[in-house]
C-alpha cells in the first residue's frame, strides 16, 4: 500500500517477476471500465506481463462497495492460495485494506420512519430516555455512549429496531470475520514511498500532465456522451475525473483545471499518508529520492527481497 504516485503498480509488477505471487488490485478507481487514463490504470502491456485481479469489474454507473471489495478479494485470495500462489494485493484504497483486514459489521441501511420516530420521542421525553431504552436491549452499548449524545444514541437503537440485532451482536461478527482472517493467512504489510512529501508532490504534478499528454480530457468527453453518467457518482467523483469534467461543463478554464486536479491528488495523497501513519504492523519501503528512477526501484525491491525471509510465509 501507499500514497497515489508512490510506484506501488511498478514495484508490484516487479515483485510478480520474480515470486510466485498474482497482483489483486486495491483501487477504487480502477474496478470501472473505460476509465483507464484518468486512474493511472496498468496498461495492457503491464497487465499481460502481470495480470491484475478487480480491475475493469464495474461499469461507472454502478457503486462498488468496501464490502463489494472484501467479498471479491476474499474470493480472489483463495483461489490464488488453491493455486500455490501468494496473493500480493496492491493499492491505496484504506478504507478497503481495512474492511478486508479488520471484518465488516452487516449494519442496516437507515431508515428515515424508524429514526423520525425515535427523535420524536426524544424530543417528548428526552435523550435520556432513548439511552434507557437502549440499555434495555443493548446494555454494552449503551454503556459507551453519553446519555446525551443523540446521533450515537439514535443509530444503536435504529440498528436494533430496523433488524431485531444490536451493534454489540453484529460488532461481534465483525470481530470474528477479522479473526478468520488471521487465523487463516500469514499478512503481512508494506507501504511505499518518500520520505519527503515535497517529492511525492513533484511525481503527482509530472503524472498528471502524462496523462493529459495522454488524452485524459478525452477519456472524460466519451464519459460525458453517456446519458446514464453525471458528476455526482461515485466514479465520476475519483480524483482528477471530477476536475476535468467540470472544466468541460466550463466551470474553470485549463489552466484552473490542472491546477484543482493536481490539489485533489495532492489531498488524496494526504488522506493515505494519515491513515499509513496510524497503521499497525506496517513495513515501510522507503524510495531513495536522490537516485534515478530505475536504481531506486530496483533498491526498493531489493530491499523487499531481503526481507521476505525472515517472514512467516
Amino acid at each position: 500500500m501507499g500514497p497515489t504516485a508512490s510506484g506501488k503498480t511498478d514495484l508490484a509488477i516487479a515483485l510478480q517477476q520474480r515470486l510466485p505471487v498474482d497482483i489483486i488490485s486495491v483501487d477504487s478507481a480502477l474496478v470501472y471500465r473505460g476509465m483507464d487514463i484518468g486512474s493511472a490504470k496498468p496498461s495492457a502491456e503491464e497487465q499481460a506481463l502481470a495480470p491484475h485481479r478487480l480491475i475493469d469489474i464495474r461499469d461507472p454507473a454502478d457503486s462498488y462497495s468496501a464490502a463489494d471489495f472484501r467479498a471479491d478479494a476474499l474470493r480472489e485470495i483463495e483461489a490464488i492460495v488453491a493455486q500455490g500462489r501468494i496473493p500480493l494485493l496492491v493499492g491505496g484504497t484504506m478504507m478497503y485494506f481495512k474492511a478486508l483486514l479488520e471484518g465488516m459489521a452487516d449494519m442496516p441501511a437507515a431508515d428515515p420512519a424508524v429514526r423520525a420516530e425515535i427523535e420524536a420521542l426524544a424530543a417528548e421525553k428526552g435523550w435520556p430516555h432513548i439511552h434507557q431504552l437502549l440499555a434495555e436491549v443493548d446494555p454494552q452499548t449503551a454503556a459507551e455512549i453519553h446519555p446525551n449524545h443523540s446521533q450515537r444514541l439514535s443509530r444503536a437503537l435504529e440498528v436494533y429496531r430496523v433488524s431485531g440485532r444490536t451493534m454489540t451482536e453484529l460488532r461481534v461478527e465483525q470481530q470474528r470475520d477479522q479473526d478468520d482472517l488471521h487465523q487463516k493467512y500469514n499478512v503481512v504489510q508494506f507501504a511505499i514511498g518518500p520520505r519527503d512529501r515535497s517529492v511525492l508532490h513533484q511525481r503527482i504534478e509530472k503524472r498528471f500532465g502524462v496523462m493529459l499528454q495522454q488524452g485524459f480530457i478525452d477519456e472524460v468527453k466519451s464519459l460525458r456522451q453517456r446519458a446514464d453518467l453525471h458528476k455526482d457518482l461515485p466514479a465520476i467523483r475519483a480524483v482528477g475525473y471530477r476536475q476535468v469534467w467540470e472544466y468541460l461543463d466550463g466551470d474553470y478554464d485549463y489552466e484552473e483545471m490542472v491546477a484543482k486536479g493536481e490539489a485533489a491528488t495532492r489531498q488524496l495523497a494526504k488522506r493515505q499518508l494519515t491513515w499509513l501513519r496510524g497503521w499497525e504492523g506496517l513495513h515501510w519501503l522507503y524510495t531513495d529520492t536522490e537516485t534515478g528512477e530505475t536504481v531506486k526501484k530496483a533498491q526498493v525491491l531489493l530491499e523487499l527481497l531481503n526481507f521476505l525471509p525472515h517472514l512467516p510465509l
